[in-house]
């Protein structure tokens, strides 16, 4: 009689006989009971079901400028117009809510767009000479 073992995860492990076996025996690593888990021999394959995976959505982060007194508010609509695709009302909203505030929430990402997003506004702003910040921050 041949017996196989087959490693599932570190908490089960299946043993399996081939040949004259009625049985096969799923054993949980570590457990110490007297009687394994049994099931049915069906020509050496043991039927597991599949458990669904859940996972959890990635966490969001909030990208924001900050208020300075040396930036341009038509600058800034600009910015929120053409990294943001605010239109003109809603960049003026923002742009106003930055002035009025010091921050506004430009929108919020995940960690990858964000950090993409503050280093594109960053360096475009830099290139205008503008001292605009943009930070995320988690949402």
């Amino acid at each position: 009689m041949n017996e196989a073992s087959l490693s599932l995860s570190p908490e089960i492990s299946v043993l399996t006989r081939s040949g004259g076996g009625k049985t096969a025996q799923a054993v949980r690593a570590g457990d110490d009971r007297d009687e394994p888990l049994r099931l049915p021999d069906r020509s050496s394959t043991a039927l597991l079901e599949r458990q669904e995976v859940r996972t959890k959505p990635p966490p969001l982060y909030q990208v924001l400028l900050l208020n300075d007194d040396f930036t341009p508010m038509e600058f800034v609509v600009v910015v929120l117009q053409k990294f943001f695709m605010m239109d003109l009302e809603k960049a003026t909203q923002v742009m106003l809510r930055v002035h009025r505030e010091g921050r506004g929430v430009c929108g919020v990402y995940t960690r990858d767009i964000a950090a993409t997003k503050v280093e594109l506004v960053s360096s475009f702003a830099r290139m205008h000479q503008h001292p605009l910040q943009c930070v995320m921050e988690e949402a």
